[in-house]
C-alpha cells in the first residue's frame, strides 16, 4: 500500500535572482520536471531526480494548503499525457543559509532558460514575514502571479525580466 502524505501548509517566499556570488555547482542538485493536470485547482505532477509526485496546491501567495501523494513512474508517464500548458524543467540547487534554512535556488531551462529564482520554506508565517533575505535572493516575488510555476508554464517567462 503507498504511504500517503497529509495536507500540509506550504509557506513559502520567491525571488527573483539575477546572479549568484558563489559557484551554484557546489551544491546538492535536483533536476526537475513539472507539469499540470489542472490550473484551478492546481494539480501537478513532478519528476524529481528519480522521485514522482502528485501534488494538490490550495489559492494563495506566501502560504496554501497542499496535499501531495507519491506515484510510481508508470503513473507518472501515463498521466504526463493528460497535461496542459508547457512543462516546466529546471535544476533546483540546495543551499543551506542562515537560520538553518535552505535556499532553493531554480536555474529554469527550456523556454523559460534565462529565468532564476530563490524560495525559502518556513514553519510559519510569522517566520515568512520576518525573514530578511540576503541581497543575492534579489526582489521578493512572492505576491506576483506572473512568476508563479503555473503562469511560467502558461505564459513563458514575464515581459518585465
Amino acid at each position: 500500500m503507498r504511504k500517503r502524505k497529509e495536507y500540509t501548509m506550504e509557506i513559502e517566499r520567491k525571488f527573483l535572482t539575477k546572479e549568484l556570488p558563489f559557484d551554484i555547482t557546489a551544491y546538492p542538485c535536483k533536476a526537475i520536471t513539472q507539469a499540470y493536470l489542472s490550473f484551478s485547482p492546481t494539480i501537478r505532477i513532478r519528476r524529481s531526480n528519480a522521485d514522482y509526485i502528485l501534488t494538490v496546491k490550495g489559492k494563495g501567495h506566501l502560504a496554501r494548503e497542499e496535499f501531495e501523494l507519491p506515484l510510481s513512474e508508470e503513473e507518472y508517464n501515463r498521466l504526463s499525457l493528460k497535461t496542459e500548458g508547457t512543462p516546466v524543467c529546471k535544476k533546483r540547487y540546495l543551499v543551506p543559509i542562515e537560520g538553518n534554512l535552505t535556499a532553493e535556488v531554480d536555474i529554469y531551462e527550456g523556454k523559460l532558460q534565462g529565468l532564476m529564482t530563490t524560495e525559502v520554506e518556513f514553519s510559519s508565517v510569522e517566520a515568512a514575514e520576518k525573514f530578511v533575505a540576503p541581497t543575492w535572493f534579489g526582489r521578493d516575488v512572492s505576491e506576483e502571479k506572473a512568476y508563479k510555476n503555473t503562469s511560467l508554464s502558461l505564459y513563458g517567462i514575464p515581459k518585465e525580466l
